[in-house]
């Protein structure tokens, strides 16, 4: 009898544990699911970003009001990519760029004739160098006190760039192009960095092609200059 009893309580602890063992083993299944699930979708999002910057980019280049409706959906899949990096900075600018894309095509729009492509004044390109130093001061003061980001230094120095690259852009200065240059080549780094490969080979193309934006823009100023001041007239 008692080595029944014995036997009895060897079956008992034997088919709790293995119950524990499926369980744990559905629960790793589960988990490790839902990553590949994530991961997936964060990669396709990627892709898809990256696809709609390269047509952003084009528009851009072409000096075309409809860069401003691509850049709606692009910078919307942006703020999840970079807030679930830990990219603060670029999230906060994606932020902030969805808020100029109506600033832009009004100004694009209502104003075509007047709104040329042109050289920053000095005086205002004054005021961005000092507004750029102070955006990157208080966006490198926000990612040190308030989030996890482990790149503060130069996720703050991007972003307050782009800021002013993205402004600039609104008002059609030829400039932009040089600031975004530095900028996409940060952000480059930054991607491959944090894990997000589509969107650092977006910005290494971009860096390149910034150069290329910067004198097709020259271009197309000079083809603009007659036009605007016979306006004027």
């Amino acid at each position: 009898m008692r080595r029944t009893f014995v036997l009895n309580s060897l079956n008992s602890f034997t088919s709790f544990y293995s119950k524990q063992a499926e369980f744990a083993t559905t629960d790793s299944f589960m988990t490790n699911f839902i990553q590949w699930v994530s991961g997936s979708l964060l990669l396709s999002l990627d892709a898809l970003g990256t696809a709609l910057g390269l047509l952003y980019l084009y528009l851009e280049y072409k000096a075309s009001i409809w860069l401003w409706l691509v850049s709606l959906t692009m910078y919307a899949i942006d703020l999840w990519l970079y807030f679930d990096r830990g990219l603060y900075a670029k999230f906060g600018i994606a932020l902030f760029s969805l808020s100029l894309v109506v600033y832009g095509w009004t100004a694009w729009g209502k104003r075509k004739k007047e709104l040329t492509i042109r050289h920053v004044p000095r005086r205002v390109l004054f005021l961005s160098l000092l507004g750029l130093m102070v955006l990157w001061g208080v966006i490198f003061y926000l990612l040190s006190h308030y989030t996890d980001s482990r790149v503060p230094t130069w996720d703050a120095l991007a972003g307050a760039i782009s800021i002013v690259a993205l402004w600039q852009l609104s008002r059609k200065y030829a400039e932009q192009w040089l600031l975004w240059f530095v900028a996409d080549a940060l952000y480059c780094g930054l991607c491959f960095y944090k894990g997000v490969p589509f969107h650092g080979c977006l910005y290494a193309f971009y860096t390149t092609m910034a150069i290329l934006g910067y004198r097709k823009w020259l271009r197309l100023m000079q083809e603009e200059t007659p036009y605007s001041i016979n306006n004027n007239r």
